[in-house]
């Protein structure tokens, strides 16, 4: 996959970038530099390969520091929405921003 001027310039937009002539050139090598390596990677073929949990344990085994699930702190809902401006059955009520 290789981006286009016009991609980098909808990219620059969309993030409400402004970036020069210089600068859009520069986005663009480092982009597709980018997707390269993507794509190097997806040719990889990983099947039969374990993910690992923590890249160390390729390097040694590593066992996980797992602890219960369980409740350590106490309900403070109502403490943490009492400086909320509205609150309705315990959820924050925000205005509607999106279309």
């Amino acid at each position: 996959m290789s981006l286009t001027p016009e991609d980098v310039n909808r990219i620059a937009l969309l993030a409400r970038l402004e970036l020069s002539s210089t600068e859009q050139a520069a986005m663009l090598r480092q982009l597709n530099g980018f997707f390269g390596i993507v794509e190097r990677m997806s040719a990889i073929d990983t099947r039969g390969v374990e993910p690992l949990f923590t890249p160390l344990s390729a390097v040694h085994a590593a066992a996980l520091r797992l602890r219960d699930d369980e409740v350590s702190e106490t309900d403070q809902r109502a403490l943490n929405q009492r400086s909320a401006p509205v609150v309705e059955d315990g959820l924050f009520l925000v205005p509607k921003v999106v279309e």
